[in-house]
């Protein structure tokens, strides 16, 4: 369960932040809301820049448009426009080699304050590529009526000693990632953007690494797929394709620490702290794990308790390999819906998802979901990976980091069900009326959720939230989350206590 506080304040007053979880929704004085609304208005119709053509700015622009061509625009290096990323500092941004300070148009922005400023301080092009709105002639014009200067071509290139760094041939990555952690890179979709389609986008699907990003030549892959006796099966990328039939699952991964800020806001805990991102759902192509397993010989059933452990490309200094494993049974259920996945949402799988061939297990920790797939072992034993065995388990809140003995606890497979609050988000603003509340819910293990429930005073009472999105699915292969939403009047003036909780 989330918690997420949200008042509604008289109008023109304004609060300090509030405590942790909780978000203020400001509603301003009525003849600047008048104002904003006919803004607003003005840019739902004219799409992105249409609050762009106002006098004085209109009047810069003709100004510098006499001045002599040597003269017209400052000179910006990157580093600049990167320190311009809040209101309070200016809000800039770049498109091609210029340069635009758009902190007026922030809060009349028609998608919301918060999406705006996903791209401060850096490009508008990866963000626009996602939202073809924004490419239309119209746009472009009044955005150049924002234009306070242009990139300095003399930039410094990269600096060769990079070479050196293990790091140095990741790929790159969206800016609109929110960042934990560069090396390894770990980064999370923006809350602001997680319930906005069913299918998170490859370029803002949460990524984690644990080591550098491998680069793998996808013509000389081999995956080894290998069991007791010696038994040995060698794919190529090639090979994985034509043998085996294409299965395709659309599956919602999670990594295990998702959220683990939250976590330490109640007692401090250790590891990147996640906000409610490192979440999403894609539609993932490739073979069967069962069918490859049972082409290799392995039958259906074994007598015991039994695994299949993976290991990928990647790997620390020493040459030990990033690792996971799970049992047996799940590996070759037909209900299952374990893949060695080679595509995701239709596309070739990217370099920081695994590719060119990933495990993807539905319903369980995303920890067991191996990327850059090197070799497949069926073992009478739990993968040996210290990822297996020391990390990614569950214990009591009376343990703790001078008491834990990882070898008590089972490995963390399925995860329970849960819920969260993607808008609004703690020190949003929102003017009364009505309130639009979105989330996700997901249960791990297949298990359907068929309610989010949704309270607006703490827990006291609660309201129904209506699918937004979802998929049908058979009786305990609900792999995907659901995107819900409710909508509630709010008067200013008034403290609002959002909770939700999903069935």
């Amino acid at each position: 369960m989330l918690l997420l506080r949200a008042a509604a304040i008289a109008a023109g007053r304004r609060l300090p932040l509030p405590r942790r979880g909780c978000s203020r929704l400001t509603p301003g004085n009525p003849a600047a809301g008048e104002r904003r609304g006919a803004a607003a208005v003005l840019a739902a119709l004219l799409g992105l820049g249409a609050a762009l053509a106002y006098g004085e700015r209109r009047r810069r622009v003709a100004q510098a448009a006499q001045a002599p061509p040597s003269r017209r625009y400052p000179r910006y290096t990157r580093e600049e426009v990167g320190r311009h990323r809040s209101p309070q500092d200016r809000v800039w941004v770049t498109h091609g080699t210029d340069v635009f300070d758009v902190t007026d148009f922030v809060e009349l922005h028609p998608g919301g304050a918060e999406k705006l400023l996903l791209a401060a301080g850096g490009a508008l092009e990866p963000f626009w590529a996602l939202y073809a709105v924004h490419n239309q002639p119209h746009v472009l014009e009044l955005l150049r009526e924002f234009k306070v200067g242009e990139l300095s071509p003399d930039e410094a290139p990269p600096d060769p000693a990079a070479a050196q760094d293990p790091f140095a041939g990741d790929p790159p990555r969206h800016p609109g990632l929110r960042v934990s952690s560069r090396k390894p890179f770990n980064a999370e979709t923006p809350a602001e953007l997680l319930a906005e389609r069913f299918l998170t986008p490859n370029e803002l699907f949460f990524t984690r690494n644990h080591l550098p990003v491998p680069a793998v030549d996808p013509g000389s892959y081999r995956l080894r797929v290998e069991g007791p006796g010696g038994r040995v099966l060698s794919l190529s990328l090639s090979e994985l394709r034509s043998r085996f039939p294409k299965h395709e699952v659309t599956a919602t991964l999670q990594c295990a620490g998702n959220r683990r800020s939250e976590m330490s806001r109640v007692r401090p805990v250790k590891g990147l702290p996640w906000d409610i991102g490192a979440i999403g759902t894609a539609r993932w192509g490739g073979a069967r794990l069962r069918d490859v397993l049972l082409h290799a010989g392995f039958g259906e059933e074994r007598a015991g308790e039994w695994h299949v452990c993976f290991e990928g490309l990647d790997a620390d200094p020493g040459g030990a390999p990033y690792g996971a494993s799970i049992p047996y049974g799940r590996a070759v259920s037909p209900g299952a819906d374990v893949l060695l996945a080679y595509e995701m949402n239709g596309e070739e799988l990217p370099r920081d998802h695994g590719f060119p061939v990933r495990v993807v297990v539905p319903g369980v920790v995303g920890a067991r979901s191996v990327k850059w797939l090197g070799r497949v072992a069926v073992s009478a034993a739990e993968s040996p990976s210290h990822w297996q065995q020391n990390d990614y388990k569950g214990f009591s809140p009376c343990v703790d980091w001078d008491s834990v003995d990882y070898s008590a606890a089972p490995a963390i497979q399925e995860l329970p069900v849960q819920s969260a609050i993607t808008h609004p988000r703690p020190g949003a603003a929102v003017p009364p009326g009505e309130l639009t509340v979105k989330g996700y819910a997901w249960s791990g293990g297949g298990r359907d959720v068929v309610r989010v429930d949704v309270s607006l005073d703490g827990g006291r009472s609660w309201r129904v939230a209506r699918w937004v999105e979802g998929e049908r699915a058979a009786l305990g292969r609900a792999w995907a989350w659901k995107l819900w939403e409710l909508r509630a009047p709010v008067a200013a003036g008034t403290e609002v206590e959002i909770v939700c909780k999903a069935v």
